[in-house]
């Protein structure tokens, strides 16, 4: 081993209490945010307007299938900007088992590149269309914002991990576990 692979530390989040983590975060966030979107659009529009077609519905959940898709490719684009070889360090897959698609960079990167790369699929699909949802009051736009802020739990917890390390040091996503290696810089 040369002296990077001596200092290399893996880091590996429990999926168990991710799923709990998410479902808690599901409900948190949609307490948080329907509680004032109902406070500016109760005198606004109808309950049917605020609740939309059922064919608004439809066309959410279609979007939230395409969306989590979309999800993995965010995390890629953002790590390539953050990696030397760009693109050629990320791929794609499907973990069959739980019917899960991911993305994975193969190249190391610095702390805030990987925080930044974990964390824009929840700012992108979850928190903006969350926040537009209460302008505009669209309760499809909401659930469609909760639902990718909740996706995203994982993606929280490791970005809060990584909030306790050196920002000197490297990350290397894991190649098959949730979670990456911390390759401390002297």
């Amino acid at each position: 081993m040369d002296n990077k692979e001596e200092k290399r530390r893996m880091v590996v989040i429990d999926l168990v209490k991710a799923n709990v983590f998410a479902v808690v975060l599901m409900v948190v966030s949609a307490i948080l945010l329907m509680v004032p979107f109902f406070m500016i659009w109760k005198d606004k529009k109808s309950v049917g307007e605020l609740l939309g077609s059922p064919g608004n519905w439809l066309w959410t959940f279609v979007l939230m299938l395409m969306g989590i898709v979309v999800h993995e490719l965010i995390h890629g684009l953002t790590w390539a900007c953050f990696t030397k070889y760009g693109w050629k360090s990320i791929s794609f897959g499907v973990k069959w088992k739980m019917l899960t698609p991911y993305c994975h960079c193969d190249e190391p990167m610095s702390i805030p590149g990987y925080m930044w790369g974990a964390m824009m699929p929840c700012i992108i699909l979850g928190v903006i269309p969350a926040f537009i949802a209460l302008f505009i009051g669209s309760l499809p736009m909401l659930a469609w914002g909760v639902f990718f802020i909740a996706a995203a739990a994982g993606d929280i917890w490791m970005t809060w991990l990584l909030t306790k390390e050196n920002p000197r040091s490297l990350i290397l996503d894991h190649p098959s576990e949730p979670g990456f290696y911390i390759i401390d810089q002297e």
